[in-house]
């Protein structure tokens, strides 16, 4: 479909595809899928604000250079060759004004984050910076010494479009199917802007909310004559680092818009496009947050990993596929985790009725004839397995030490860890009873949490695995009673 072949019916699909995208994210609000947001970790959205700091501060080149052929490519390759193939176009005029008025709105902002009490002053300097530069282009002629300025705009709001919405069956699949997925791509990219604003002010972001929010706008957006849009960088940029902190400066921030549309747009003309690239730079500046970055560092390789793919992705190829390889490493790690969960070998730590892991703890020391295991994570389908073959692996290393006084007769498995079984698990349970009997061995549970020792009755209806004399409420207790056994059984 092409905009100047047919721009009657381009704009038709395009507003009935905002329709669409607004009913997507709406929906998704309304189905409680908010939780998806929870994906964006700390690390993803550190690594996703530097680059998309980064990627914004080098579209604004464009400007402060006064390149006029620039390409609307976002990867900083594109963008690179983009300003280096067009030297011939640079200004230094253009330069010369950006690099003064960057320079003065990055001192505003330095003096208002080094003395609070000045606030105001970083909040006024974007505005005193417009109307400066405004006069001095208007005074002196800029615009013909190759400085580029925003030129005659017309006029006025748009006429509302619900009567340009359009359902032609020809086109219904087109439209529905753009819809859904510049829908989820702008969704992703507002509740990302959202979460990484929410963590530099410290308040919560309520998913279900925020997709009811963005779809509502844009629903109303496709009846007035606007395409798909989302919470934009920049611009939130910009409303941070004027010290805006709740919703009613984004009402004001409209009525502002409203009235320059309808009576102040002259007033404009000779603003120059350098200065707005320049105020944008010195609002996104501040967001590349090295600080944090050198803390998941040293704090988890494997999330510095995610930060940094977050801020390669987005650099490099876009904002959306930056954020999608982000979570989907977050996602795998959390898979990891889930199918690999943590399972250790515990002792008791002398002269105390206290069990803790052997490798952690250097005082705690094996208790001789029992194996001690604990498991920390859910046991269900995706991970029964591997505990299976850790479980049999260090009975038999146990089995096969050779020493008599120290020879295994019981395994503990403490399961005060563990939240959640399903069948499988117990399928496990079952199957790790029957192997230590074969061996000639006992098992031992202890202290299975309510959702757990439920599942373990519910087995027992059927069959009785589990005796009431092999569950304990702890592992001390255990250990006691079953050494008395052992005791009175001996010869």
């Amino acid at each position: 479909m092409s905009p100047s072949a047919e721009p009657t019916l381009f704009l038709q699909l395009a507003f009935t595809s905002t329709l669409f995208a607004g009913v997507v994210q709406a929906s998704l609000g309304i189905l409680r899928l908010g939780f998806i947001i929870d994906f964006l970790s700390k690390a993803t959205l550190v690594g996703f604000m530097a680059g998309a700091a980064v990627i914004v501060s080098l579209q604004q080149l464009k400007a402060l250079l006064g390149i006029v052929h620039f390409t609307t490519q976002m990867g900083i390759v594109p963008v690179m060759a983009s300003v280096f193939q067009h030297t011939n176009e640079w200004s230094w005029q253009t330069i010369l004004m950006g690099a003064c008025f960057l320079v003065l709105l990055l001192t505003a902002r330095h003096v208002s984050i080094k003395w609070p009490k000045f606030f105001w002053i970083s909040a006024c300097a974007p505005l005193a910076s417009v109307i400066v530069s405004t006069l001095l282009v208007f005074l002196f002629k800029a615009q013909n010494h190759g400085i580029s300025i925003i030129g005659q705009l017309k006029c006025g709001l748009n006429r509302p479009s619900w009567d340009k919405l359009l359902f032609d069956p020809t086109y219904l699949g087109l439209t529905m199917k753009t819809g859904l997925v510049t829908g989820i791509i702008s969704l992703t990219e507002g509740v990302a802007v959202g979460r990484t604003f929410a963590s530099l002010k410290d308040y919560q972001v309520d998913g279900n909310k925020e997709m009811m929010a963005i779809g509502l706008m844009n629903v109303v957006g496709s009846c007035t004559s606007c395409y798909v849009t989302t919470g934009a960088f920049s611009r939130s940029a910009v409303n941070h680092n004027a010290g805006c902190k709740t919703a009613m400066s984004n009402v004001i921030m409209a009525l502002t818009v409203m009235v320059t549309l309808l009576f102040l747009m002259p007033l404009f003309v000779y603003t120059p496009n350098v200065v707005l690239g320049a105020i944008i730079i010195a609002a996104v500046i501040g967001l590349i947050d090295l600080p944090a970055a050198y803390h998941i560092w040293k704090m988890d390789k494997m999330d510095f990993l995610v930060c940094l793919c977050a801020f390669a992705g987005v650099i490099f190829i876009s904002v959306q596929e930056g954020l999608a390889i982000a979570v989907g490493i977050s996602i795998f790690r959390v898979l990891m985790q889930i199918t690999r969960p943590r399972m250790m070998i515990q002792g008791n730590i002398t002269g105390t009725d206290i069990y803790r892991n052997l490798h952690q703890y250097k005082e705690a020391q094996r208790v001789p004839g029992f194996l001690i295991l604990t498991v920390e994570a859910p046991i269900n389908f995706a991970n029964t397995n591997y505990l299976n073959e850790r479980t049999k692996r260090w009975i038999e290393d146990e089995s096969s030490s050779g020493n008599k006084q120290t020879e295994l007769r019981f395994v503990i498995l403490d399961l005060s860890a563990v939240p959640a079984i399903d069948t499988s698990g117990i399928a496990f349970l079952i199957d790790l009873k029957k192997t230590t009997e074969k061996r000639g061995l006992e098992l031992v549970l202890v202290n299975p949490t309510g959702e757990v020792m439920e599942k373990i009755q519910r087995a027992n209806n059927a069959q009785d695995h589990f005796r009431p004399d092999c569950l304990y409420l702890t592992t001390g207790e255990a250990i006691a009673s079953l050494s008395g056994f052992a005791k009175m059984a001996t010869p």
